[in-house]
C-alpha cells in the first residue's frame, strides 16, 4: 500500500488541476463518487482503488499532454479528486 501512495506522492500536475482536485476531494463522498467513476456496484477497499484510480489518471494525463479533443478537465478533476480522498484515507488507515 505504501508503494500506492509514493506513487501518488510523486505524481506532478499543473498546479491548477491539482488545486481543483483539493477542492472537488473536500466535497467528496466515496459511496457516491467512487461508484461513479469505477461503475462498481459494490466498492472495494482503498488499497485496491488506488491502482485502478493511478491508471486511470495516467490515462486522462497522456490524453491531456496529446492536445486530444477527448479530453475532459472535469473528468480528470473527479480523478485527482478521488485520489487526493482515497490517498488521504488510506495514509490515515495505515498510520493508526
Amino acid at each position: 500500500m505504501t508503494d500506492v501512495l509514493s506513487i501518488f506522492n510523486t505524481l506532478r500536475r499543473p498546479r491548477i488541476l491539482i488545486r481543483a482536485a483539493r477542492i472537488a476531494a473536500s466535497e467528496y463522498r466515496r459511496d457516491r463518487d467512487l461508484k461513479r467513476l469505477l461503475r462498481a456496484g459494490k466498492l472495494p477497499n482503498p488499497g485496491k482503488t488506488m491502482p485502478r484510480l493511478l491508471a486511470m489518471e495516467q490515462d486522462i494525463e497522456a490524453t491531456r499532454q496529446a492536445g486530444h479533443a477527448t479530453y475532459s478537465i472535469t473528468k480528470h478533476v473527479e480523478i485527482l479528486a478521488a485520489l487526493v480522498a482515497e490517498a488521504t484515507f488510506l495514509s490515515r488507515k495505515t498510520t493508526a
